[in-house]
């Protein structure tokens, strides 16, 4: 097999993962918000209560084989499922693609970092979409990753990744988002006299530090976030005073900021901000 083949078959396996990885996010985005467990009972029918056969928990195919209906009621199945599937999937692929771009990186240092920041973009599409629909997100998610971030940090470091931020800037990088954050909360709390948003965004923001380090990444995930969040937020404000739109969760757009990061914040800092150079890896 030559080395180009092998690239492109790992590539296909990374999207194949993807897939069965979001299949299994799917069930914590229905469980975890209710504190169910996410592996008992296996995956059933939440209307006639069947248990799932493997033939029809295959990501996406299943779903499209069944039209979108529960085999033993017909009770549709929401378009949601395949869409997490296939998101994590096609990010599953992108990031192989970016921190391993061809047969020469194929290695143990550069195949950890990939299954490190697929673990974390994984979360993030989670919590996403746990948030958009219960305004929540799981510490598990969150403030529980911080020491995942932080120790595979450390791992990618020692294996010699040439981007790893070590464990020193991983555990800055969380007292970093979370702090600022925080900070913020509190000088609006003290100008307005009420909480101008969770803390779950801060321990969100606190665990995107520890896989990403403090600069210039916090500061990014920040700025982009702010602005993505304003451009859909503006409009909302004006449906929300004609009551056609509800309350807009930040964590999605710090999901969104992060994960366009990972994928192409230093070549955009590098670009925009020049006098940043020296600081990224």
């Amino acid at each position: 097999m030559s080395p180009a083949t092998l690239h492109a078959l790992l590539a296909g396996y990374a999207f194949l993962l993807g897939l069965v990885v979001g299949s299994f996010l799917n069930v914590c985005i229905a469980r975890m918000p209710e504190d169910r467990s996410v592996i008992r009972p296996p995956s059933h029918c939440p209307v006639c209560g069947h248990r799932i056969r493997w033939f029809d928990n295959v990501p996406v195919l299943s779903w499209l084989l069944l039209r979108g209906r529960c085999r033993d009621c017909g009770t549709p199945i929401s378009s949601i499922y395949p869409a997490v599937e296939l998101l994590t999937g096609l990010l599953g692929w992108l990031l192989f693609r970016r921190i391993v771009p061809d047969a020469e990186a194929i290695d143990l240092a550069h195949l950890a970092a990939w299954l490190t920041m697929f673990l974390f973009v994984a979360m993030l599409v989670a919590q996403t979409f746990i948030d958009v629909r219960h305004y929540i997100i799981p510490d598990e998610f969150s403030i529980y990753a911080v020491p995942l971030g932080v120790a595979a940090s450390a791992l990618l470091q020692r294996l010699g990744w040439s981007e790893a931020i070590g464990w020193k800037a991983s555990v800055l990088g969380a007292l970093a988002g979370g702090g600022f954050l925080l900070l913020v909360m509190g000088l609006f709390w003290l100008v307005r006299r009420r909480e101008g948003m969770g803390l779950g965004d801060v321990k969100l923001l606190a665990m995107i530090g520890s896989f990403l380090g403090p600069f210039p990444a916090v500061p990014f995930v920040l700025f982009v976030a702010s602005v993505a969040g304003s451009l859909v937020g503006v409009p909302l404000v004006l449906l929300r005073r004609r009551g056609l739109a509800t309350a807009l969760p930040f964590g999605p757009f710090l999901a969104f900021a992060a994960v366009l990061y990972v994928l192409h914040g230093p070549a955009i800092v590098e670009r925009w901000l020049p006098g940043w150079r020296l600081i990224i890896r």
